[in-house]
């Protein structure tokens, strides 16, 4: 598998999102997303979804260029209509609004439609963070083909409904959250099969509701377990409460609807600090926090504990000095698309 350096790879993904009528700022932002994904060792949402992006700009189901628009707001809340523009884009300019309304009002909340795929939940939640505030998203697939079942069922009919909670902190690395409510996210599955690898028991279950660790079950009809292996009713419920937020209250209502379209819903919120009590001590706080929590004494065969979102900090670190290393499927599929848009020779894509 070829090891890429993250500036190359940002620069390869923009390229070719541009080649299939992406603006500057929409590439930027795709292509940028996909690659932190990546730093984070999240690379499930990482350039591998680089090319499905490409496809559903063909078949019609992103816009490039599309304008959103603000359907209805107050002071504390929006409600914005993607009008199927890239999830990247729109939510970051959601959540730059709703952090604007929370430095005047201390507390905002957004909801958005009509938009594709946002990526990896945790970039919304961290831009409010880098504000001094506590910033909170979720997100489903709308009415787009469902991936869980719900615990007890064997038909996939929830999404992986991700949840992602930020906060300020004077830790080195942030201290957030981002998880999906399944057992994995679904890009996971597509990576096990680009890679040729089996998968833990406990992520998926065949087309017969059976235990496999078949990553090419789950397109055969499987579906995805719900967060919690033999306690899943958690992650179920977790799921279905993301979908109320999501689907119901945006609007984009739940079940499959027959174009197959991609179609996230968000829900976001921002809490100013500030306005609870003096950001300096709260930041003060929750690193003196993790560092508790990183005291105790490790269990057997542990490294030791890792504070949310510490090893997705280590991970970048490392992997922006040794580079993202991309399996050859995915590789693959980026030169095709290169030669496709004439840019072999541009991106050094041979």
């Amino acid at each position: 598998m070829p090891i890429v350096q993250a500036d190359r790879l940002t620069r390869i993904g923009a390229a070719l999102l541009k080649g299939a009528g992406a603006s500057e700022e929409e590439a930027s932002a795709v292509a940028s997303g996909c690659v932190n994904a990546n730093l984070a060792g999240h690379d499930s949402h990482g350039v591998i979804a680089i090319p499905t992006y490409i496809d559903r700009i063909k078949a019609g189901h992103i816009v490039p260029g599309a304008k959103w628009t603000v359907v209805q707001e107050t002071p504390t809340t929006t409600v914005i209509d993607g009008h199927w523009g890239f999830g990247f884009h729109v939510n970051a300019k959601a959540m730059e609004m709703t952090i604007n309304k929370a430095k005047t009002a201390n507390v905002a909340a957004c909801t958005v439609f009509r938009q594709s795929h946002v990526g990896r939940l945790a970039h919304y939640p961290l831009m409010a963070m880098r504000e001094g505030m506590i910033g909170i998203a979720a997100a489903d697939s709308g009415r787009s083909p469902k991936h869980v079942a719900p615990f007890g069922g064997r038909e996939a009919r929830l999404g992986t409904n991700p949840l992602s909670i930020a906060v300020p902190s004077d830790l080195e690395a942030p201290f957030y959250l981002d998880m999906a409510t399944s057992a994995v996210a679904a890009g996971k599955i597509q990576l096990a099969v680009a890679r040729g690898e089996q998968i833990p028991k406990g992520w998926i279950i065949d087309a017969e509701g059976r235990d496999t660790t078949d990553p090419r079950d789950y397109r055969k009809g499987g579906a995805l377990l719900p967060l919690g292996g033999s306690e899943g009713y958690k992650g179920s419920g977790l799921a279905a409460m993301v979908e109320v937020l999501c689907g119901l209250l945006t609007g984009l209502g739940f079940g499959v609807e027959p174009t197959g379209r991609h179609n996230d819903g968000c829900f976001m919120a921002v809490f100013n600090v500030a306005a609870f009590r003096p950001l300096m001590d709260f930041k003060k706080e929750v690193a003196d926090f993790a560092r508790y929590l990183k005291s105790t004494p490790p269990s057997e065969g542990s490294r030791g504990v890792f504070y949310p979102g510490e090893i997705e900090h280590l991970r970048e670190q490392q992997r922006r000095k040794d580079g993202i290393e991309i399996e050859d499927a995915t590789w693959d599929k980026l030169k095709a698309l290169a030669a496709d848009y004439k840019l072999t020779n541009d991106l050094d894509l041979r």
